[in-house]
This record gives structure tokens, sequence and C-alpha cells, in this order.
């Protein structure tokens, strides 16, 4: 067994004013670009699963197998569909992408579990619900938020199911050519 946990990453996109998707879940505004493509690339070749709450899997899902990907974007959708994907639902009844499971109950244990196999981290991509619930229950290890220039007024707020405050340690930042600043937190752990 590993010594080292693996840790639970979330990535997101967020306006300025803190939404992670539109009001009607648009990502159009999202700042894509060559220096994002391959940050994505580098940040997919760290990990070895994506864990999805049931609306972003099925919506990345059929974009990542939709022939569409596979022409514009051929290495970013040889990582998606090759990585190992965790969804946790409980209305979804089976999985249909390439090495998916499927977590209906006990997501705690689970990730547990999970955190102290072998292997590279996990990534959370989007799934707003999941990445709360997680925070609250204090599983997550590193937030990375990439703050586009936009501030879009309405939408859906990444952390609106936090109840309470959680307070992080910057660990890096950076800037990128569009303007996209990057942010990478941890939670904060008091001195033992």
């Amino acid at each position: 067994m590993n010594n080292k946990m693996r840790k639970i990453i979330v990535f997101n996109f967020v306006s300025l004013d803190g939404f992670f998707e539109g009001p009607n879940k648009e990502l159009n505004w999202h700042q894509v670009d060559e220096e994002f493509h391959q940050f994505a690339i580098d940040q997919l070749n760290e990990i070895d699963t994506i864990l999805f709450g049931r609306v972003t899997y099925q919506m990345m899902h059929a974009y990542w197998t939709s022939s569409h990907a596979a022409s514009t974007d051929p290495v970013i959708t040889g990582l998606m569909n090759s990585k190992n994907k965790i969804v946790f639902s409980r209305t979804l009844d089976k999985t249909h992408w390439e090495n998916s499971k499927l977590i209906k109950e006990n997501l705690v244990e689970e990730l547990i579990q999970m955190k102290h196999q072998d292997g590279k981290d996990m990534i959370i991509l989007g799934s707003g619900i999941i990445t709360c619930l997680f925070a609250e229950l204090g599983l997550i290890d590193e937030y990375r938020i990439m703050i586009n220039p936009v501030i879009l007024g309405n939408g859906n707020l990444l952390f609106k199911r936090i109840n309470e405050r959680h307070k992080l340690k910057l660990l890096r930042s950076g800037i990128f050519n569009s303007g996209n600043a990057l942010l990478c937190y941890e939670p904060y752990k008091t001195p033992e």
C-alpha cells in the first residue's frame, strides 16, 4: 500500500463574480487557447482518475466520445477517454463511458478507500454539487480555480452549497496570456 495518500483536486473555470456556468449552464465564456490546452494536457497527465457528478458526467461523456472532439482535440480526447472515471449519482443506473464506474452509496467510505489506493491523484472537473459536498466533508486536498476575465452577472455559483467558512492557503498562482488567472489553494490545516 502507498504511504502517500492520493489527493483529490478540484479544477474549475469561474467568472470574476464566482460563477462556474451561466444561467442556462452555458460555458461559452471560457477562455481556451493553446496555452490553456497545454495546461489541460499537463494536468490530465498528473492524474489517473476523474470524479464526476451525474450532470457533468453525462455532458462530458457526450462531448468527449464525439467525432467532433476526436477531430478537433485528439490529445485531450484520448486522455479523457482513457482515464478512470467515477460518477457519483443516486439516479443514474449504469455508465456507458469506457473506464467508468458508478458509485451510488457510501460515497465517503469509497473516496477514503480510493485515496489510500496506489495511483496518481484524482480530479473533479466541473461537478459543483460534489465539489461542495466533498469540501464540506473535508475530502478536497487542492483547489485549482481558473478565473476568467469576465463578469457574468448571473449563473451557478461554484460554492453555493458551502455552509461554513473554509480557510485556504495559497500554493501557487499564474497568469495566462488570455487574461485567465490560475489560483491553487489547499485547505488550511491547524498545526498539531
